[in-house]
């Protein structure tokens, strides 16, 4: 997860264990992306924004898609992350980076896409965020992001500690003021700021008993993540979570259970201006 405002306004900050996480989080959740991001239109030789790029996974997924003639920008307000993202794309002559805020910033000439992955979760008004972005469009630009709705997770049979994990995890989120069911709201997000109602799509990453390993990752690596502020805002305590055995605990749970677990509701909208 990444964004655009000022990175103590975002819950998950910028530490190298964190970029660490994203890029982990990235393997399993760019299929996904990768499927929304076509299904809008980005293909060969497009000129594409990213906004809240992070360390780069979502822009050195999108230099596939536009090809050796294409072009992705990307923009983020963490310096740190921004030097992560420039050497992992240092073989890419059509990926580069800059720092600032897309919503504000100019640039010398427009876009064919504006896209996004988990950023719009973490703006205090996403709305004023992407009617400002559409600026930098061409006319018949693509707007289009991929949102998460943490209502979406459910296990069955159900797995108390995976279910408990994921209720901690969203209070933080919003206790942190993080949205937790944006991609749910992206389609009266698009509307509000403007924009054609957008196309849809919902995904997941689902796992059953010994093959759920993913699924469990992405939220005990959230837990260890959220840890301090956990225990700050009196959402969970250390010894409730025993973050040391947490994953050998859920996954021992799970596998007894043979339980189908579902990941966070992945969602995607997008639309042309």
């Amino acid at each position: 997860m990444s964004a655009t405002e000022d990175t103590s306004r975002y819950a998950l900050g910028h530490s190298d264990r964190e970029l660490d996480r994203l890029s982990a989080q990235a393997r399993v959740t760019d299929p996904i992306t990768r499927q929304f991001f076509r299904e809008a239109g980005i293909t060969r030789g497009m000129r594409v924004l990213d906004v809240g790029s992070g360390a780069g996974d979502v822009a050195l997924l999108l230099a596939e898609l536009i090809g050796d003639t294409g072009e992705v920008v990307g923009v983020d307000r963490a310096p740190g992350a921004l030097a992560v993202a420039r050497a992992r794309a240092s073989s890419r002559r059509n990926v580069s980076f800059r720092e600032g805020d897309p919503a504000r910033m100019p640039f010398e000439r427009g876009f064919d896409a504006v896209v996004g992955r988990y950023v719009l979760q973490f703006q205090p008004d996403p709305v004023a965020m992407l009617r400002a972005l559409t600026r930098h469009l061409h006319p018949g630009g693509i707007v289009a992001f991929h949102e998460l709705d943490w209502d979406g997770v459910q296990s069955f049979p159900p797995s108390p500690t995976y279910d408990q994990c994921c209720r901690w995890i969203s209070e933080t989120l919003r206790m942190l003021g993080a949205e937790t069911r944006m991609g749910i709201k992206l389609h009266s997000t698009f509307v509000a700021a403007g924009l054609p109602a957008p196309s849809m799509r919902l995904g997941a990453v689902v796992g059953g008993g010994v093959n759920s390993a993913d699924c469990l990752k992405l939220v005990t690596d959230l837990i260890e993540t959220f840890l301090p502020d956990m225990g700050r805002l009196g959402v969970a305590t250390a010894a409730d979570i025993d973050i040391e055995n947490l994953s050998d605990r859920i996954s021992r749970e799970v596998t007894s259970s043979n339980s189908v677990i579902v990941g966070r509701a992945e969602m995607g909208a997008w639309t042309r201006v």
